[in-house]
């Protein structure tokens, strides 16, 4: 049964170069529209949905949803709360940007509701920061993560490294920095080149050369240790948290556990229906507007299909995944998902684990995960 919601504002003040999320600049947006537009979606995913049980996580994800009126993020929430319910101790998590203009508003999101922020730092080092296109600053950036640390009871920063020419000693001091802060949470991710943005162009022309496998894998053990020492170990690949501060709502995902979805480009999964909405905005109002909600698809998943997703998912997470409880929940035997035969190489080299009837990659299979995964999971369950 879905117990998390995510809810998609998709309006950024700019593109960053490194941004392939569904994000879009407008120069204004109609807070009335996309209040009646998000609210009927809400509504109307509700209806769609067999669970009843009450929403154990939200997500405000985006785009920057700290740009959102705290008045319009209140009315969803009072919304879904009426619809589902919450359990005791939801948690509710808003990405952000550490500006000044939205810290402003940290007081106001968290009378709504709010109690946890993810907040898109990125980088302590101001060079950085204008190479990342971000728009602001260190100083408002640390005084951000101080505000919020006052009006939520749970912080996360992202940071992004493994940027062209970063040296282990560059990247060892600003991540101490960083731990310093205190956040009880923190996701680090290593700079990709993702298509379609305009890093891509610049790497194309060949204004910037990526940082290279050899000394970003360096970087990757480097960040593990440093976050295990200081108490905030890796659950995930990227995401690193104090024990019992891990996101919830995240581990929903990488549990594979049902979810709602509304808003342009949110995905959702409940009851063996994969969901996605319209991505541009303007197709997902009008789609409000003609339909009722902002689904583009909709579609029935098969069990090796969700099996599939389920492997590549729950291999991210330092808990890695039950096999038997994988068999028993997709009626699928687990020969006929895993190569065996490349899992015992693998396991016994150091690059995955085992231990009864659970698996998982090592550390130091981590920053291979891709083409681990690439190995062991059976090619007939992910063509399915």
């Amino acid at each position: 049964m879905a117990r998390s919601l995510y809810i998609h504002w998709p309006f950024c003040l700019a593109k960053c170069p490194y941004c392939d999320f569904n994000s879009h600049v407008r120069e204004r947006t109609d807070t009335g529209a996309w209040k009646t537009a998000l609210l009927a979606d809400m509504r109307a995913e509700h209806a769609a949905s067999k669970s009843r049980a009450p929403l154990e996580s939200i997500f405000f994800g985006g785009g920057t949803p700290s740009l959102m009126p705290p008045a319009l993020v209140a009315d969803l929430l009072g919304e879904a709360e009426r619809l589902w319910g919450f359990a005791s101790g939801i948690e509710i998590t808003l990405e952000g940007n550490p500006s000044s203009v939205e810290a402003d508003n940290f007081a106001d999101l968290s009378r709504a509701g709010i109690n946890r922020v993810s907040l898109g730092v990125q980088s302590l080092r101001p060079e950085v920061l204008q190479f990342l296109g971000r728009l602001h600053g260190v100083e408002e950036a640390l005084a951000a993560v101080e505000t919020a640390q006052k009006h939520f009871s749970r912080v996360s920063i992202d940071l992004i490294y493994a940027r062209p020419d970063q040296s282990a000693e560059e990247w060892q001091q600003e991540l101490t920095e960083a731990l310093a802060l205190g956040t009880s949470h923190m996701s680090l991710y290593q700079l990709t080149i993702e298509p379609a943005t305009r890093f891509a162009t610049d790497v194309r022309l060949g204004r910037f050369n990526p940082l290279q496998d050899d000394p970003a894998a360096d970087l990757f053990a480097l960040t593990r240790e440093m976050t295990e020492a200081a108490g905030i170990p890796a659950y995930e690949i990227s995401n690193h948290a104090r024990p019992g501060e891990e996101s919830r709502h995240n581990l929903t995902y990488w549990r594979y556990r049902d979810y709602h979805g509304i808003g342009p480009g949110a995905h959702g999964r409940r009851g063996g229906v994969a969901t996605m909405r319209h991505r541009k905005p303007e197709n997902f109002l009008a789609a409000v507007r003609a339909q009722g909600d902002g689904i583009s698809e909709h579609r029935v998943l098969n069990k090796r299909e969700s099996a599939s997703e389920a492997l590549l998912m729950g291999l991210r997470l330092r808990e890695g995944i039950g096999l038997a409880e994988m068999s028993n929940r997709f009626g699928i035997a687990p020969g006929e998902m895993i190569d065996g035969k490349k899992f015992a190489f693998y396991r016994d080299i150091g690059m995955l684990w085992e231990e009864g009837e659970r698996i998982g990659v090592t550390g130091e299979g981590m920053p291979l995960l891709d083409a681990l995964l690439a190995e062991l999971v059976r090619d007939e369950l992910v063509e399915t």
